[in-house]
């Protein structure tokens, strides 16, 4: 059987959204890059952003741990469904790349995957947000994400150069093997008062720095400190 492939790769800059003036929460103005378009032919991947691509909060989102954002075309389907919208395109959730034939099961913190010359390092799960919510105009989306696991990934980049759509996704090296993108989002949101997991997770070679701090406070606040 084929195996993972880049079926879409979208970027797009941060730009304003929202109706000025409105009292929906929901409508308010606000400004992301959430909101990506497909690239046609080869887009250069560098080692914060893939060329044409930018990011509005530059706090949490962006920087080397979370250069790329990869999301799985397999969810497509299920979220159309769900949602109510057949024609919801690649790129809906916010990622550069929709990689067919890898969700969050088939992929694990510290993976080093190669696209054509480029070498990606998984750094973390992605952690929706509230543009999230209003990307779909729904309120209750990014508890959908976590509930249903359907996250995607970050990836740090080791080797800048050129991708396109089409190309084989190939595993180069699997450094941790029994955590999972799914593993690492149960321990941060289902297993979240177990101090000896947290501390586990923490400790997972090229797990984010932003988890890493995230996890190593909450195991000082489960340790009374």
């Amino acid at each position: 059987m084929p195996g993972p492939v880049v079926v879409s790769i979208q970027v797009g800059r941060p730009r304003p959204h929202g109706t000025p003036g409105s009292t929906d929460p929901m409508e308010r103005p606000y400004t992301t890059g959430y909101f990506k378009e497909p690239v046609a032919g080869p887009v250069h991947v560098g080692r914060t952003n893939l060329a044409g691509d930018g990011q509005a909060d530059l706090v949490n989102h962006g920087g080397p741990d979370k250069a790329v954002l990869a999301y799985s075309a397999d969810h497509y389907p299920a979220w159309r469904a769900e949602l109510g919208v057949p024609d919801l395109p690649y790129g809906g959730f916010g990622e550069n790349l929709t990689i067919a034939g890898l969700t969050e099961a088939d992929v694990c913190i510290g993976d080093v995957w190669k696209i054509g010359p480029v070498l990606l390092a998984v750094s973390q799960p992605r952690q929706p947000c509230w543009k999230t919510a209003r990307r779909h105009g729904r309120k209750d989306m990014p508890a959908r994400v976590v509930e249903t696991g359907r996250s995607g990934w970050y990836y740090r980049v080791l080797e800048e150069s050129e991708i396109e759509a089409g190309q084989p996704v190939e595993l180069v090296e699997r450094p941790n093997p029994d955590w999972s993108v799914s593993r690492a989002n149960q321990v941060m949101y289902s297993e979240k008062e177990d101090e000896m997991l947290t501390l586990m997770l923490a400790g997972v070679l090229g797990l984010s720095a932003s988890w890493q701090d995230a996890l190593l406070q909450r195991a000082d606040r489960l340790r009374g400190g």
